[in-house]
């Protein structure tokens, strides 16, 4: 996890769903953290993923065509 200098932000959350993770013990700001990192490497995976889009289709095409290297290799 990375340990760099925190900022506080304003957010807005149901007050029912607030005080219930309260009542369990749930540190918010940690849940914050975590939902937004997994948001923004998805966000980034999917940005790679559409910049690369034709290079993994021209790879398919590649395959389909002449297979891959290991083809006689591989025993499964």
């Amino acid at each position: 996890m990375n340990t760099s200098i925190k900022r506080p932000v304003n957010v807005k959350a149901r007050a029912d769903l607030v005080a219930d993770a309260k009542a369990h013990g749930i540190n918010l700001s940690s849940v914050f953290e975590e939902a937004l990192d997994r948001a923004v490497r998805d966000a980034r995976l999917a940005h790679w993923q559409a910049e690369n889009e034709d290079a993994f289709a021209a790879y398919d095409r590649r395959v389909e065509k002449a297979g891959v290297f290991s083809d006689g290799k591989r025993r499964f």
